[in-house]
């Protein structure tokens, strides 16, 4: 729909290109590739409103054809972008769009959204690759990329999916989907150093001065504006981590391409939210020397921070603006940690001994492999002046451990210093329940929507998306959504091709 309420055809969409206006080094322009008798699968009803369309409408049949690469719209500037990035730690080269083609970009009231297809067909940068995407993948990446949006977590939007029965060959035979995803720019710290390590400084500029014109204005009286971005992105994905480890999400693989340059979450793939909990835990298959575990997360994006920093040396100057700038990333972890676990424990204010407390019950977390989600959420239930040597208000959370006692003590510090601050045991738990979920996409759940959309049974996908949208609330009808994975599930595993 139109600000004025009107209806919006698929060749219509009022595109614009701005990253297309850069010189044609940074990307190729290209058609995606169609597919075979493509159909409708799902779309986001929040999604579609940020960009003003019609949920309904996204099923209609053009809608389908535009959005899964089969037309374009007459305003759309199809292209791939060109990056490189380190892999796994180790320096990979030119990479590139393999298997998205952005489309272009929408207004909205918050600033336009670049729209862009993933699965749409080969580019020049798909190197080994087919260029598609598999309806695994697609639902996994389209249910996270909403389900994070609802945490109130910077990501990635997914707009809609659509499939087709045209074989992928995987580990096996798959069928083709697409995902149109969403994001003020799909920039990387990769496209930093795709020109850094080219030895290309005025290409390297042309990209900063679009990337803070474009979206960091504020930065462009700096005396330093390049060290400021620097800085800003450094802040940003301190943050936006800090975010993950709150919730117990574990991105999988946090190589330099797909880090982004707007502190968003980006890439969803052998992704994962902690369950039994165990810091060194590794939720990519693929990553066996556990370099993106999730206790490693908040050193790896210092580490891409340091890349980006070493990509953007030649702008800023010296070494010591650039050092000077990367050096805000570790307190601005701190901070934000910090704050987040005091709301997830409760606490209106800060104390000395508050980060042994902590540490002690992550310990004991590690050591009874407590459920992440459940437990947090449990506590909310504590009574802080219980009576009794063992308080029914306990139970819920405490028969999580295996040690009971070693909880138990816990739970006495804990009351300890919940007495210390003047909230009522029901004004606690209502601020808790706003940032411990109770719904997050556990990988079970997501399996089980997937086993059904193979079977063209896509009404799984709707339903949990649906309970992913309000994450904090109680939905009792959806008390199975919650439920800690059922045996089967230890056999599922994740890697780069999921």
């Amino acid at each position: 729909m139109t600000a004025t309420g009107t209806a919006i055809n698929a060749a219509d969409l009022p595109f614009a290109n701005s990253f297309a206006e850069l010189p044609p080094a940074f990307y190729t322009r290209l058609m995606p590739t169609p597919l075979p008798a493509p159909y409708f699968l799902a779309a986001s009803g929040k999604a579609a409103r940020l960009v003003g369309l019609d949920p309904a409408s996204l099923a209609s049949e053009d809608f389908v054809a535009l959005f899964t690469g089969n037309q374009v719209a007459a305003r759309a500037k199809p292209l791939a972008a060109v990056y490189s990035g380190h892999q796994f730690g180790v320096w990979a080269g030119q990479l590139g769009d393999g298997r998205a083609i952005l489309l272009g970009e929408l207004d909205t009231p918050e600033g336009p959204l670049e729209l862009q297809l993933k699965g749409a067909g080969k580019t020049p940068y798909s190197r080994m690759g087919d260029g598609r995407a598999v309806l695994r993948s697609s639902i996994r990446e389209y249910l996270c990329s909403e389900a994070m949006a609802a945490l109130g977590i910077a990501t990635t939007r997914a707009l809609m999916m659509t499939g087709s029965d045209q074989g992928v060959l995987r580990e096996s035979v798959e069928t083709a989907s697409v995902v149109t995803r969403m994001a003020p720019s799909f920039v990387r710290f990769g496209s930093f150093e795709h020109w850094f390590y080219r030895d290309k400084p005025d290409e390297l500029r042309v990209l900063a001065d679009y990337v803070i014109a474009r979206f960091y204005p504020e930065l462009a009286a700096e005396p330093n504006p390049y060290q400021a971005l620097l800085a800003e992105v450094s802040r940003r994905t301190a943050r936006l981590i800090a975010q993950w480890q709150a919730v117990g999400f574990m991105h999988g693989v946090m190589n330099t391409d797909n880090m982004s340059i707007l502190g968003l979450t980006l890439d969803y793939g052998p992704f994962g939210f902690m369950e039994a909990f165990d810091a060194e835990h590794i939720c990519n298959h693929t990553d066996e020397q556990g370099r993106y575990s999730y206790a490693n997360q908040p050193q790896i994006g210092h580490w891409n921070c340091y890349a980006l920093g070493q990509a953007l040396l030649p702008l800023i100057g010296t070494v010591e603006a650039t050092q000077d700038a990367l050096d805000v990333y570790q307190p601005e972890f701190a901070r934000a940690i910090d704050v987040l676990m005091h709301a997830k424990l409760g606490l209106m204010n800060t104390e000395d001994d508050d980060r042994p407390l902590f540490d002690k019950l992550f310990s004991l977390m590690q050591d009874s492999h407590v459920d992440f989600t459940q437990f947090f959420r449990k506590l909310g239930q504590l009574q802080a002046r219980p009576a009794g040597e063992i308080a029914v208000s306990d139970a819920a959370v405490r028969d999580l451990f295996i040690d009971r006692t070693a909880f138990d003590g816990w739970v006495a510090q804990y009351r300890a210093r919940l007495a210390r601050e003047d909230r009522s045991d029901s004004a606690r738990k209502a601020a808790m329940d706003l940032v411990n979920p109770k719904y997050v996409l556990r990988n079970y759940l997501a399996q089980v929507a997937i086993d059904k959309a193979q079977n063209k049974d896509f009404s799984e996908v709707a339903r949990l998306l649906a309970v992913l949208e309000r994450p904090f609330d109680e939905q009792p009808e959806n008390e199975a959504y919650a439920a800690l994975p059922p045996d089967w599930a230890s056999h599922l595993e994740v890697s780069c091709s999921s």
